[in-house]
């Protein structure tokens, strides 16, 4: 069974009989299940009776309603409720606006509104660049999506990728003390959906896409930058290309390769394999394959959009043809940005010796890490279960902060590879290893690294 999570966390509560043995009664019933126990907590104490939670991990919804029933057959137990725990933190969003500034008698009013914050207006009238001095544009950003791709659920709409864009908009104040707010929007028209950034840009001082359908996204960030005066950010390509390459620098620390000599295999050419893909050359890797469904993409296939075109034409320099299992034998380094379960453990087994394996479908990777690590020296994944998760709050965070302290707006690869170089410093020398070759996100010296590198590499090619 694969192991319990916090992400299927459920609190059940139990009314059972008062004696020595009903908690230690309800462990077991949770171990037998197979859960693991995190809390049981006696909430209400009767002479003849108990009123307990129990708060546990399970696999996944169908294992947390496994626990439930082995709790309710234990002797003398009566099943109350039972909470996800996951939902109830979702109960009323997660995000709240709270004002800066005091307001609590007239004067305080008469400054922030109106009669005085019409001096405020005028003066940005008349100088519009004074909006990222004197409003909140200098440190927001627009977390926007249409709900196309929204994690490995496919295209649910904007109000099923709300809680996503809520989250990603808490990771940005938490981490770098950026103000984010999502924008759903209900169209899927690229027309459309750049027309309604361009004009709810005036507010913001960046924009983050996220979670938009390949190949649009390509060119709708691509008009974007274009047209606005501010960073634009598709998260799912940039910030997953700059935590792999993080990533990539301390694995390869660890194996005693460098990236010039390195074969690496691409399963996945949608928005996050192009831009690993891009940056990887960009930092010098010369000898990458690109696998989408078909195989290894190479210049002689057909029916190719304009992206895997660029793909094909810039990538597999020793013309490598066949399927993903047969041009992965001899590789370096493997990075999975695809589906689940493509390869077994003997199919990383004919990687060459020292294999570096990034599996990062999430939540189902392209191997199992636990068969990968029989024969690669280096394994990640995109799992928070697993050691060396890859996880793109490692990135955008400081990277969003970088550039808005800047004031920039054109996001470059000399940027990119900075965050990516500051992301891998922050694991020191002493404390790289097989098991650890990108920093906790939760390390508090991340972000404001990545802010400092970012925003260094912007004013340095302004």
């Amino acid at each position: 069974m694969a192991t319990p999570s916090p992400g299927y966390a459920i609190t059940v509560r139990v009314e059972a009989p008062s004696s020595s043995t009903a908690t230690s009664g309800l462990a077991a019933a949770v171990s037998a299940a197979g859960g693991a126990l995190t809390a049981l907590d006696v909430v209400e104490s009767f002479a003849d009776r108990l009123v307990v939670d129990v708060t546990c991990d399970a696999v996944d919804s169908d294992h947390a309603e496994s626990i439930t029933k082995a709790l309710a057959q234990v002797a003398g137990v009566t099943v109350r409720k039972v909470s996800d725990r996951t939902f109830l933190i979702h109960l009323g969003g997660k995000l709240e606006v709270n004002p800066k500034v005091p307001l609590k008698h007239r004067d305080d009013l008469s400054r922030a509104y109106t009669p005085g914050v019409a001096r405020v207006c005028l003066a940005i009238a008349e100088n519009p660049e004074d909006a990222r001095r004197l409003t909140i544009k200098r440190n927001t950003v627009a977390v926007v999506t249409d709900g196309s791709a929204v994690l490995g659920l496919g295209n649910i709409g904007p109000a099923a990728a709300l809680p996503v864009m809520e989250g990603k908009a808490a990771l940005f104040k938490q981490f770098a003390g950026v103000d984010a707010w999502p924008v759903c929007l209900d169209t899927q028209d690229s027309d459309e959906i750049v027309s309604i950034v361009k004009a709810l840009a005036p507010v913001y001082g960046g924009i983050n896409l996220e979670d938009i359908a390949a190949p649009r996204c390509f060119e709708i960030e691509a008009r974007l930058r274009e047209a606005l005066d501010i960073p634009v950010f598709h998260d799912d390509q940039h910030g997953t290309a700059i935590v792999v390459l993080a990533a990539l620098y301390n694995a390869l620390r660890v194996v005693k390769k460098s990236l010039d000599d390195v074969r690496v295999v691409v399963s996945g050419v949608g928005a996050a394999g192009h831009a690993i893909i891009r940056l990887l050359a960009a930092q010098g890797v010369t000898d990458i394959v690109a696998c989408d469904r078909r195989g290894a993409v190479h210049p002689n296939g057909e029916g190719r959009d304009e992206f895997r075109r660029w793909i094909a034409e810039n990538t597999n320099p020793r013309g490598v043809t066949g399927t993903l299992k047969e041009v992965l034998a001899g590789a370096d380094v493997f990075i999975g940005v695809s589906g689940p379960n493509l390869l077994t453990g003997d199919d990383i087994a004919t990687m060459a010796s020292d294999a570096i394996v990034f599996a990062l479908a999430n939540p189902d990777p392209e191997v199992d890490p636990i068969a990968a690590r029989e024969h690669a020296a280096v394994v990640a994944t995109g799992r928070s279960d697993f050691p060396n998760q890859i996880n793109n709050v490692l990135a955008f965070p400081g990277f969003f902060r970088g550039m808005l302290d800047a004031g920039a707006h054109e996001i470059t690869d000399a940027a990119m590879l900075a965050a990516a170089r500051a992301i891998a410093d922050a694991v020191g020398p002493e404390q790289v290893n097989a098991s650890y070759i990108v920093p906790s996100v939760f390390d508090p010296e991340v972000a404001p690294a990545v802010a400092a590198a970012v925003k260094h590499a912007a004013h340095a090619t302004a």
